[in-house]
């Protein structure tokens, strides 16, 4: 199965009024939570924090379906939109069948929180530039949706919850969308946040929210 990326032109979420960027490089840590300890309660609003993150423009731009379209979506774009220049970066999900993603979104050498200072210019990061999996594709997908996908091995490149909040710090667009630069909103809270909230919301039990 293709690596499950919660990618991010990709992560993330809503307002950010009163809410810090995170700096790249910050070291975060996994919290392990005995099981049963969290209570339904508990965990449901550890998957809203999630949520937040998850569905938000810097997340979800890049979490699209087997169309391989990424979006334009946020205030820094106004309506919401496919990526510009007709981009699609075909089955590959890197766009090697016709425009690489890497083109434009050219790879640093290392990781450099000032790269993408300038607005509207694509970002960069230190690692390949790319859409997450089909098997995660989440854009204007409900809550419910998203949580019973992220539980499904299936569909989260086989991993436990541990190992998807894990993957979260080993990849730089991640890094990178808690700090995009260029006047963009940044996902809410923090990456450590998020993945405490995982870590939560697997302690008690991985409950979703109904679907309505």
């Amino acid at each position: 199965m293709k690596n499950f990326a919660l990618t991010l032109s990709v992560l993330c979420i809503f307002s950010t009024s009163g809410m810090t960027a995170e700096p790249v490089g910050t070291n975060r840590v996994i919290n392990d939570i005995p099981a049963g300890s969290v209570s339904i309660e508990e965990g449901l609003a550890n998957w809203q924090l999630f949520y937040e993150v998850a569905s938000h423009p810097r997340c979800s731009n890049c979490h699209v379906g087997a169309d391989n379209r990424p979006m334009w979506s946020g205030p820094s774009y106004g309506k919401t939109r496919p990526h510009g220049m007709n981009v699609n970066a075909g089955e590959s999900r890197i766009g090697v069948e016709a425009l690489a993603c890497s083109i434009c979104h050219t790879q640093l050498s290392q990781p450099d929180e000032t790269a993408n200072a300038v607005p509207h210019t694509p970002p960069r990061v230190a690692s390949v530039w790319m859409l997450a999996p089909v098997e995660a594709g989440w854009f204007g997908e409900s809550s419910a949706f998203i949580c019973n996908q992220l539980k499904d091995p299936e569909r989260n490149g086989n991993r436990t919850i541990r190992e998807v909040a894990a993957h979260l710090d080993h990849d730089s667009v991640l890094h990178w969308a808690f700090n995009p630069g260029g006047n963009r909103e940044p996902a809410p809270h923090s990456l450590q946040e998020a993945m405490d909230a995982l870590m939560n919301w697997a302690a008690a039990g991985t409950p979703c929210p109904p679907e309505y």
